[in-house]
């Protein structure tokens, strides 16, 4: 890569914190070198950092990650001030100056927050800012929860139109199963497509402290690939891994950034927000969407779950249960219930007022 880039950087916690669960200072500091390191060379960055509720925890010494909510709120609240005053001093170091940008499914779910908080973050960029972006876990709840930073780094990357994802872990990259299990677990070291041998590979669970595992990885992949975007999973720990991956050196899995066929504001329908609802639609249905382009229409519609209102957030769903598709849905969940199963001649008999609609209409539809 050359200068003038854009790179998006994830922190994980098991990666931001020591054995102890304190933040690493030594490490951090050296991603501060890395960072400057590119930012000499014309580059801009933005870091997506988990770790407030392991600060916070570290802050108050309460020893362990608490389990109900309102502690790990009360934790994140603590933790962010004590994080990004951190970063403040080890980024100041080299330099830079760094803002704070706390973001939920709230804030990016409705259009005109998502495009000003694209414009905030630009804006930065331009003044020379380096971005501390993190979910606002003081305020998040499962409903808006972004649910690890590996989804949010990826949605970062989409809003600031980044050229790099780096995924900064406690692992080298996605095997082909459990190397902690089988010494002779082969890596990943590049993905043109996520094929169900690739998505059956990923992990679960994350660590103690975080909540990202491999699946999630293969969720920001999948977002990001959608974008054009590439992205390196890779070991944080790794001397200069940072720099290494930015260099295109192989380093960890790179996941290829593919064509970038999907238009900005669909990838916003597709991932700023949290579905509200599933529509479950027929064989026939399915391969209509995924390989002619069409509209879904209440005939191809079989079951629909969940309570959603006219223009909420939907998955689309097959038979089996596979995630086809998002989109838009131009119906309320009670009266698609009405009309799912019967044609458009049928739904003009039967329901006259929900008649000449699609589902969901392919502008505001993205196949998965």
């Amino acid at each position: 890569m050359s200068r003038g880039k854009r790179i998006v950087v994830k922190v994980g916690t098991s990666t931001l914190t020591g054995a102890d669960g304190r933040v690493d200072l030594a490490w951090l500091a050296d991603l501060a070198r890395q960072t400057s390191a590119l930012r000499a060379a014309g580059n801009q960055v933005v870091i997506v950092s988990s770790g407030a509720i392991a600060a916070g925890v570290e802050a108050m010494g309460l020893g362990v990650r608490p389990t109900d909510l309102t502690a790990l709120q009360a934790a994140a609240a603590v933790g962010q001030v004590r994080l990004i005053g951190t970063y403040d001093r080890i980024m100041g170091a080299e330099g830079a100056h760094v803002a704070q940008v706390l973001l939920t499914r709230h804030d990016t779910g409705h259009r005109q927050s998502y495009v000003f908080a694209c414009r905030t973050l630009e804006r930065l960029l331009e003044m020379g800012v380096v971005p501390v972006v993190n979910e606002n876990d003081t305020t998040a709840v499962d409903e808006i929860r972004f649910g690890d930073n590996d989804t949010l780094a990826a949605l970062v990357g989409v809003m600031v139109h980044a050229d790099l994802v780096v995924l900064l872990s406690d692992i080298e990259g996605l095997y082909d199963h459990d190397p902690g299990s089988d010494d002779s677990a082969v890596l990943f070291e590049r993905i043109d497509e996520l094929t169900e041998d690739v998505v059956a590979a990923a992990g679960g669970a994350g660590s103690a402290l975080g909540t990202g595992g491999m699946t999630t990885k293969l969720d920001a992949a999948r977002i990001l690939m959608k974008a054009g975007i590439p992205m390196v999973v890779c070991d944080g720990h790794r001397p200069d891994v940072l720099l290494q991956a930015f260099a295109g050196q192989p380093v960890g899995t790179y996941f290829a950034g593919g064509e970038g066929e999907v238009e900005a504001r669909k990838l916003w329908i597709a991932f700023a927000r949290n579905p509200q609802g599933a529509v479950v639609v027929d064989g026939g249905a399915r391969d209509a969407l995924c390989l002619r382009g069409t509209s879904l229409l209440p005939a191809g519609v079989v079951r629909v779950e969940g309570h959603f209102p006219q223009g909420a957030p939907v998955s689309i769903v097959d038979e089996s249960g596979v995630q086809v598709a998002r989109g838009l849905s131009d119906f309320a969940s009670e009266d698609l219930e009405r009309v799912m199963g019967h044609t458009s001649t049928e739904i003009a008999i039967l329901e006259p007022a929900l008649a000449g609609r699609e589902v969901v209409h392919r502008d505001r539809l993205v196949i998965l």
